[in-house]
């Protein structure tokens, strides 16, 4: 018997993009930020069916890093296809990766931000992001190894700000099924299997591995993971709004006075919470201040014996007085 409708994958990734679109008002611009690899390309191929019939509009946005040959015509191909797809716009994105933090962190920081460019001039509603799954497992298993608490296992947020994520609950096999389904051919990125990058280890050695000693689903099981430690980690950072606005006596561009006692009374993940927040209020940069901060300042408060100031990044001072907690540019007179 013939087929009655979609493809299975084509079904799943339209779905998953029906959904995420849902609440948008008609008229409002969706681009799809799109690669050319098989989860972006099916991202886009959903964006295109789905955004007419919700009386959206749909474009596409591929970002060149300029770090291979041939990058240029590839980023090219990529804008075609969308135009093919009927996305419109379909602009090339052209940046230059730096050297800070990394090959990965800077390629992200330079795609990033030439995406909310983009997006800001376009007036865009939302940018897709073809996150899936198996992408989402590699994040926790990097935060896992990271040490970096409960706020990284939880992985990458389905909707932050105009990003958002449709596939993070489909495998990667879905968006390569559905490619093929609809006839598309996805670009096979040499530097997804360039084993100097962290994540492509996690992906072709570690994930195998424990799908092999522990037996299948574990992607599934760490993205589930994922979603219940962001679960934990949004209700532990309403209760330290709340708890800041009880401890702060006072907050200021420059200058954040905590009470201690009122620090006192918190549960240790909910007062770190609160710290951290009042160290960025005061000027800390947050992609700055790290665990081993927030630790040395919460010592002011659960380990007072008379210390000197903790410094902070941003050119921070975190001190105790008189039953306060005081974070200011240093040095704090």
């Amino acid at each position: 018997m013939a087929r009655v409708g979609p493809h299975p994958a084509v079904a799943d990734v339209r779905r998953a993009v029906r959904e995420a679109l849902a609440d948008l008002p008609p008229g409002a611009l969706v681009l799809a930020a799109c690669s050319g690899g098989a989860d972006s390309l099916a991202l886009a191929a959903a964006l295109a069916f789905v955004a007419p019939r919700r009386g959206l509009r749909g474009g596409l946005l591929t970002v060149d890093h300029q770090l291979q040959p041939g990058s240029a015509e590839r980023a090219r191909q990529v804008a075609a296809q969308g135009e093919v797809l009927g996305l419109t716009p379909a602009e090339i994105l052209t940046v230059t990766v730096g050297k800070e933090g990394g090959p990965e962190a800077a390629a992200r920081e330079a795609r990033y931000a030439a995406l909310a460019q983009a997006a800001d001039r376009l007036r865009a509603a939302a940018v897709l992001l073809g996150h899936t799954r198996d992408d989402q497992a590699e994040t926790v298993l990097l935060g896992l190894a990271r040490g970096s608490g409960v706020r990284s296992l939880s992985g990458m947020a389905p909707q932050a700000g105009r990003y958002r994520r449709p596939f993070l609950h489909l495998p990667r096999a879905s968006t390569v099924a559905a490619c093929r389904a609809m006839n598309l051919t996805p670009w096979d990125d040499p530097h997804n299997a360039d084993p100097r990058y962290t994540r492509v280890r996690v992906r072709r050695k570690i994930l195998p591995v424990l799908e092999d000693e522990l037996g299948p689903g574990v992607a599934e099981a760490l993205a589930r993971t994922a979603r219940m430690a962001r679960e934990d980690a949004d209700a532990l950072d309403q209760w330290a709004e709340s708890a800041y606005q009880v401890c702060a006596l006072s907050d200021i561009p420059g200058s954040v006075t905590l009470a201690v006692p009122e620090l006192e009374k918190l549960p240790d993940a909910v007062r770190r919470r609160v710290l951290r927040r009042a160290a960025i209020a005061a000027g800390a940069p947050s992609g700055a201040l790290s665990a081993t901060h927030v630790l040395a300042v919460d010592r002011l408060v659960t380990r007072w014996h008379g210390q000197k100031a903790v410094d902070l990044p941003g050119s921070l001072s975190a001190v105790r007085r008189y039953g306060t907690l005081i974070f200011a540019i240093s040095p704090i007179a």
